[in-house]
């Protein structure tokens, strides 16, 4: 995948981008193989399969776990949300339909997922598209101290969401975050993709030490000093391109030295409450 010639490779992230762009519209358009080979700039007899071999899955299936993606977020963090609207906002004509879609990609039913979300193979549907390190706008900045309330998530990093379900809830619960006047951050002391057990901290900002609770939820203080910050727009999972192009192109090349604390996340805003092409993050890797 990363070998892949950068012509090939920029039509693809052509394709990508109008993709999400099409799906987060009222009205979702412009996703016929005719269209799409002529966002990319190659025939449509041979785009289909360069779309292929750089995704790992072909068009109309890609298209369509974007939507089951959306949906199933919306079955959990969006428990009174009628399931048939669901189906109908992910783009189905039934909730039939849905169904049936949802478990052959997911071998659970939309109301089974709701009840009891199986993260970990849902991960294994979403594991699609390839890591490209190319030059981006890096700013450095200086990053205040803040304090924030931190829920630790130690092992499968495919159970994240488990994780984040948690913290949501005791955000709703306590009231000592609220979503809507705090700031919500990531913590990432490890790399997914390695051997090493995943550690990531959810966090979002308080105004004082958070109160005993039941749900696992500390406080932390992420530390003031000076950070290398790039600003990511689109789905979190295209993420990871940036973030390598920092450790492994950037900081070599600006010799800079890293300071001894985790690269982290600011989520600026927050899926399914946008949709994921609206999504911004801040990627902050702190520096000496």
């Amino acid at each position: 995948m990363s070998h892949i010639h950068p012509r090939y490779q920029q039509s693809i992230d052509r394709v990508i981008h109008h993709i999400y762009e099409s799906l987060a519209a009222t009205e979702p358009a412009g996703l016929t193989l005719d269209e799409l080979s002529a966002v990319s700039g190659f025939s449509k007899f041979h785009f289909h399969r360069l779309f292929a071999a750089c995704v790992g899955m072909n068009i109309n299936t890609f298209v369509q776990r974007l939507r089951l993606k959306k949906a199933s977020y919306q079955l959990v963090f969006f428990p009174q949300m009628p399931i048939i609207d669901i189906a109908l906002d992910a783009g189905f004509e039934s909730h039939e339909a849905f169904s049936r879609a949802f478990k052959r990609t997911y071998q659970i039913t939309p109301s089974q997922f709701r009840k009891q979300p199986d993260w970990s193979a849902w991960s294994e549907q979403h594991n699609y598209y390839l890591n490209k390190p190319y030059p981006m706008e890096v700013n450095i900045c200086q990053f205040p101290e803040t304090l924030v309330a931190a829920l630790p998530h130690h092992g499968d990093h495919r159970l994240i969401n488990q994780t984040v379900a948690r913290f949501i809830e005791w955000r709703k619960q306590t009231n000592e975050s609220p979503v809507n006047n705090s700031q919500t951050y990531g913590l990432a002391y490890s790399d997914p993709a390695s051997s090493e057990p995943f550690r990531f901290d959810v966090c979002s900002t308080v105004q004082r030490p958070v109160s005993n609770n039941s749900f696992g939820v500390v406080t932390q203080v992420i530390p003031a000093g000076r950070c290398a910050r790039v600003t990511h727009q689109g789905s979190h999972d295209l993420m990871d391109e940036k973030i390598r192009y920092l450790y492994n192109q950037w900081v070599i090349e600006q010799e800079q030295q890293l300071r001894d604390f985790p690269c982290f996340f600011h989520y600026r805003n927050l899926f399914p409450q946008v949709a994921e092409s609206e999504l911004v993050t801040d990627i902050y890797l702190p520096l000496l």
